[in-house]
């Protein structure tokens, strides 16, 4: 079955599985005692130190293991707002972050500190002057992904890192994504990884301080990880976090052109096979094995269950797909389609066939779910003073967006539609569809119930 998620997690490296085995039997003793046992876990755990290290491009003595991506995001964001705590309270993040470092904001503002959070443009990238404009005299912290975790997008770390350098900020970077890929360039100060990202076992992170940066861990402590993840190691899976890092990155450079040639594919071929698609994300600037877009009309979750049957695993950041009537934070940032949403993330080592048959198989299966949604007449369609009024309240997406296609032909060029919505989806997809198809949109105004979207007819 072709897995096509391996941005959420990837498939475990042979190499990883390998290490895993064999450190099982000699990892498993306390790497702080001084028996012949803890002398010999304690090697494991340097070398893979070590290892890690040199793939990230920092000083041994500046790594630490964590129990996940997560913790090693809240214990880096806690720690350096902490050791610069006289400087000021102020944090920057941008509006596209994963949620770890948004959940660590919240905490930070809620106990009392000041966010800025810097917006995106519609392909998912942050302005760096924007990033220096947002820094202040009682700036702490400023935090950015080195590529997104949605639609691929990398983010111009080198250049952000060089104003807060300039700045005196030190700059935490979520590398989930991409530290399999390469090295992260530029002058950052702390970095945060997840080895399930790039083949290793989960259950590990890796946060990296560099030597200079002020930082004072929170919560209790002890002597284990410089003070910085208490507990007992899991040194079996640190040595395959390690090995597999070094083994992808041997294979990175070949693997990552194959992967861009067949992202590249889907990117060109989708709108090409499916009418009313939006593209999402920098179509340069990005991972080699993520495309994302969204399909108008489409129920993400219905469209998920599709390609589940037709044996493909993908994800979404559709609201649709979660039970939610918010859409994913990342897509209503850069100001595109939410609904319909798929991400196809490309393990390496992924066949080319299966990605034909994809290809293949999308637009039945986005066909079918239309199909299944119908063509629904609005519940109430009423001109009240030449403003055709849809009411789609209690509708969730992509209904809205459907009712709305469907009545725009029936006002003459340059007539309005008002359409009423409580779906929060709605205030990110109405604009978008504008977009796409060409019309005017107005913007919002307070309802009844809801919110009413105003659209005039362009085309």
């Amino acid at each position: 079955m072709p897995y096509f998620d391996a941005a959420s997690a990837a498939p475990l490296h042979p190499v990883a599985r390998q290490a895993l085995l064999a450190s099982l039997d000699e990892g498993w003793a306390d790497p702080a005692r001084l028996y012949r046992e803890g002398r010999r876990a304690r090697m494991l755990l340097d070398a893979a130190r070590e290892a890690a290290a040199e793939a990230v491009g920092c000083r041994a003595d500046e790594l630490v293991f964590t129990s996940s991506g997560s913790r090693a995001v809240h214990t880096g964001v806690a720690g350096a707002l902490a050791g610069r705590r006289r400087v000021g309270r102020h944090l920057i993040v941008s509006a596209v972050e994963h949620s770890s470092v948004l959940h660590s904001a919240e905490l930070h503002e809620a106990d009392g500190g000041t966010v800025t959070e810097v917006t995106v443009d519609r392909g998912g990238a942050v302005d760096p002057v924007a990033y220096g404009d947002a820094l202040r005299g009682d700036t702490a912290l400023a935090c950015l992904q080195s590529a997104n975790h949605e639609v691929g997008t990398e983010q111009p770390v080198a250049a952000v890192a060089e104003l807060c350098r300039e700045a005196g900020v030190p700059l935490l970077v979520d590398a989930a994504q991409s530290l399999g890929w390469g090295p992260v360039d530029g002058g950052w100060s702390l970095l945060t990884a997840s080895a399930h990202k790039w083949g290793g076992p989960s259950g590990v992170g890796l946060l990296v301080v560099r030597k200079g940066v002020r930082f004072a861990a929170q919560g209790p402590v002890d002597e284990r990880e410089s003070g910085r993840a208490p507990g007992f190691e899991n040194i079996p899976a640190i040595v395959a976090a390690a090995a597999s890092l070094r083994a992808v990155r041997a294979e990175a450079a070949e693997e990552a052109v194959r992967l861009r040639e067949l992202t590249d594919r889907i990117r060109a071929r989708v709108p090409r096979l499916v009418p009313d698609v939006e593209v999402v994300g920098d179509p340069v600037r990005r991972l080699p094995g993520v495309v994302t877009f969204s399909c108008l009309y489409v129920d993400g979750e219905a469209l998920l269950h599709e390609l589940d049957r037709e044996g493909f695993s993908v994800s979404s950041g559709s609201s649709c797909t979660s039970s939610t009537l918010t859409p994913s934070h990342v897509l209503r940032a850069m100001g595109v389609l939410s609904e319909g949403n798929v991400r196809v993330s490309l393990p390496p080592g992924v066949a080319e066939e299966d990605v034909e048959r994809f290809l293949a198989v999308l637009p039945g299966a986005v066909t079918a779910v239309r199909e299944k949604l119908g063509a629904p007449v609005a519940s109430r369609v009423a001109r009240e003073e030449d403003v055709l009024v849809v009411d789609s309240l209690g509708k969730r997406c992509p209904i809205p967006v459907i009712e709305l296609a469907k009545v725009i032909g029936d006002v003459p060029v340059g007539g309005l539609v008002r359409v009423l919505s409580d779906d929060e989806a709605a205030r990110l997809d109405i604009p978008a569809w504008c977009e796409m198809r060409s019309q005017e949109y107005l913007g919002e105004e307070p309802a009844e119930q809801g919110t009413a979207y105003l659209v005039r007819r362009a085309s």
